[in-house]
């Protein structure tokens, strides 16, 4: 059961509450990861939303042992929509808090950040022992401030803008035969693998050039742009990129450690599994760790067969 409740509103915000009740976490303790219960879609500063419970972690890889919730945009515009929310979770017959995060701000934009939340919420020992120690029900709320006069973020813009114009570069890149000059503290900044390479005990001091292997240079550059902008450069294809550039860019991703890369990626290979790519992605979720992708390939395979 799930309620909705608003607590204020003013010219410039919109805020609510959501409450997620879960009755009994014992009968979703074998949820797989990436499978969810979700409140009710409610309706805040405009928009579409709702909480994302998931009892065996959002992904098996990096949740082993924890639950995660997640907030989620179901908002159709192609913009951003900046928002402030705290997560808690409530034992319902004590009413004793089991847990909580602070607030975070955060930008969603559909499709490429659709969810913000804690991977890593509440412990999943703690729930099963609030089972045995009383009916196993809890309460999860949401408390959600929605920006109403969000305006357009600048910042990604100007970073494209001197990707594009190659200034202050202090390393380039050679893929395949072609250079790419970038900036090695933003991009130390944006994933770790980048920052032990260029700051790392081990770095060469003075790297001005350095090889990509096994990648190709169309790539590298749409990486390149994601690290900048946070966001997939425009797809000329009205079907927007094709499976094959999809998988490459996900390797890439998880080679790199960008994990919300990542997870766009594997949100996009979802879509596309069909009779010819389940194989294939099956088999690039094992090797990448992407659970929810795997999950998604056998849910296909009995109903194909």
């Amino acid at each position: 059961m799930d309620k909705i409740s608003t607590s204020s509103r003013c010219l410039k915000e919109s805020t609510a509450t959501l409450s997620l009740e879960v009755t009994n976490y014992l009968q979703l303790k074998g949820v797989n990861a990436g499978d969810y219960v979700s409140s009710r879609v409610f309706s805040v500063g405009g928009y579409d939303w709702e909480i994302r419970f998931y009892p065996g972690g959002i992904d098996e890889q990096d949740c082993a042992g924890k639950a995660s919730v997640f907030v989620w945009f179901l908002g159709k515009e192609d913009k951003d929509v900046g928002a402030k929310f705290t997560m808690s979770m409530l034992e319902n017959k004590t009413k004793a808090q089991v847990a909580s995060f602070d607030v975070r701000k955060r930008f969603f934009r559909n499709p490429e950040y659709r969810c913000w939340g804690f991977p890593e919420f509440v412990d999943k020992s703690r729930l099963e022992s609030l089972s045995r120690c009383g009916d196993g029900s809890f309460t999860i709320l949401c408390v959600l401030t929605v920006s109403l006069e969000s305006s357009p973020l600048e910042l990604p813009d100007h970073f494209e803008q001197i990707l594009r114009d190659g200034r202050g570069t202090d390393v380039l890149f050679g893929v395949a035969g072609h250079e790419f000059a970038a900036h090695k503290s933003l991009l130390a900044a944006r994933s770790s693998v980048f920052g032990e390479q260029f700051f790392g005990p081990k770095a060469e001091k003075d790297m001005l050039r350095v090889e990509v292997l096994n990648m190709e240079p169309a790539i590298f550059e749409m990486m390149l742009h994601y690290i900048y902008t946070d966001s997939l450069p425009d797809c000329e294809d009205e079907g927007g990129y094709g499976t094959a550039t999809m998988q490459d860019l996900l390797a890439a991703a998880s080679s790199y450690k960008l994990d919300r890369l990542k997870i766009i990626c594997e949100d996009e290979l979802r879509k596309r599994i069909d009779q010819e790519t389940v194989t294939t992605l099956s088999a690039l979720a094992d090797q990448h760790g992407c659970n929810r992708l795997k999950v998604a390939c056998d849910k296909f395979v009995p109903s194909s067969k």
